[in-house]
């Protein structure tokens, strides 16, 4: 793949750009990614809920890279590559057809030649050790590490020793998410698939709004869904554009249009039974209460804060208690924030809906594309889940919608009359934000700015 003569000069993301289809088609592109672009950024891995006891693993695959996640105490955490230092065989097999590999152990045996290792990674034992004349010391014969984070209830991992750290890594987005509690959420359902489109094409098609009108017609009836997005750095985010008095609506808890105690309810409903994103059981029922408990004419702004209200009573009442966070901090952090290069967080006070995607191999043209629905909980009635392979038609039939588009988007792109994307700079601005720092790492594919 060839270099672009300069990657350093950004065009103005508020304005028009064309992104080039080579990193979404070019098997060349595909492949130069693990050099240049997943072995320098972190990578969110897993829950640290999936490894609550010392001893308790997960793994993590990254292209060819395999990394080993460990709980090594009550406060600690270890990340090593998942492969023996003697002869390359990686140490934790993945079982067949599962999305990864997870467990608990005492410790780690090479099943080739019965290296062992601590759950820290190094090493505790070698047959016929002797026979190495002492240069196994200084570490040559323990498990590489991995640098290692913990953030939002995520663990983050980089494979750059020498990368900067987490916290710079995130910017802005600690300080926008933490009042939500996402740490304190766990998983409804988490599914996985590998799809028949390359991974950006799957993660862009649920970072912008402008879609909804056109993709999920059925939402129309609920409103408009006009959303902004914008770009922070490495990052970026999403929400709805929302009238003063209900900033509430620039983030996931919208009521509908018209009537809205009867439109909120029917939306909810919908959003339930056909995307089961987005809300809670309990937002369901209270908004299916507020015909009975509002009058007829009453104003969308009383109607979100009634609703908004008694969702958030009914739940403290069973043990779920909501964070605070002010109307003002939830029109500025919108509705998801798109974690570069591969992560998207959609964040509420109660849920969230989380969207991840890598390759599959160095096939362009399919990606291991996952989704996650989050919520607060009872202490103690949180449900056990598990990583689900879910076949395309298994899926919530709004994902089914999306998942149409993304299939043939990818097909598209091959076309000789594709000239590139052309994402809306207001809209979709999330789309040109991610190119144009795929292309700083990538040495290639920096948007053009048009007009």
């Amino acid at each position: 793949m060839a270099k672009d003569s300069d990657m350093t000069t950004q065009p103005d993301l508020e304005k028009p750009v064309l992104v080039p289809a080579e990193a979404y088609v070019s098997p060349e592109y595909a492949r130069a990614e693990q050099e240049r672009l997943w072995r320098k950024v972190w990578l969110q891995a897993g829950r640290i809920e999936d490894i609550p006891e010392t001893g308790d693993y997960i793994t993590y695959d990254i292209g060819p890279d395999t990394v080993l996640i460990t709980r090594t105490g009550p406060d600690s955490v270890t990340a090593r590559h998942n492969v023996c230092p003697h002869r390359g065989r990686r140490l934790v097999d993945t079982p067949p057809g599962a999305r990864n590999a997870h467990g608990h152990a005492r410790g780690f045996t090479c099943g080739y030649h019965g290296w062992s290792f601590a759950l820290d990674g190094t090493n505790t034992h070698v047959p016929h050790e002797e026979d190495w004349q002492g240069s196994l010391c200084a570490g040559r014969a323990d498990l590489t590490p991995v640098r290692v984070g913990l953030w939002g209830g995520w663990i983050w991992i980089s494979l750059d020793p020498d990368g900067e750290s987490l916290e710079d890594y995130l910017g802005v987005i600690p300080e926008m998410l933490d009042p939500y509690r996402l740490q304190d959420m766990r998983a409804r359902w988490r599914k996985w698939i590998v799809f028949e489109c390359n991974w950006k094409v799957a993660m862009e098609a649920f970072c912008e709004t402008y879609h909804v009108a056109t993709t999920h017609p059925e939402f129309n009836a609920f409103g408009q869904f006009r959303g902004w997005a914008r770009n922070k750095g490495l990052h970026s985010h999403i929400g709805y554009e929302a009238a003063k008095d209900r900033e509430e609506d620039a983030g996931k808890l919208r009521v509908g249009t018209g009537d809205a105690r009867i439109s909120t309810a029917q939306m909810q409903r919908f959003t339930w039974e056909n995307a089961n994103t987005n809300t809670t059981m309990t937002m369901v029922r209270a908004a299916e209460r507020l015909a009975e408990e509002l009058p007829e004419g009453t104003e969308p702004a009383q109607v979100s804060a009634h609703w908004i209200k008694a969702s958030r009573e009914a739940d403290a009442a069973r043990g779920v208690n909501w964070p605070v966070v002010a109307p003002a901090h939830t029109a500025q952090a919108g509705t998801a924030w798109q974690v570069f290069p591969n992560f998207q967080i959609g964040q509420a006070v109660n849920n969230m809906l989380c969207y991840a995607a890598r390759p599959y191999g160095t096939d362009p043209d399919k990606c291991i594309f996952e989704a996650a629905v989050y919520e607060l909980y009872p202490e103690g009635e949180a449900p056990e889940t598990e990583w689900t392979y879910t076949q395309p038609h298994e899926w919530p039939p709004v994902l089914q919608q999306d998942f149409g588009n993304m299939a043939a988007v990818q097909q598209g792109m091959k076309s000789a009359g594709f000239r590139g994307a052309q994402p809306n700079p207001y809209m979709e601005r999330a789309v040109a934000s991610l190119h144009a720092n795929l292309a700083r790492y990538m040495q290639a594919g920096m948007p053009e700015q048009q007009g």
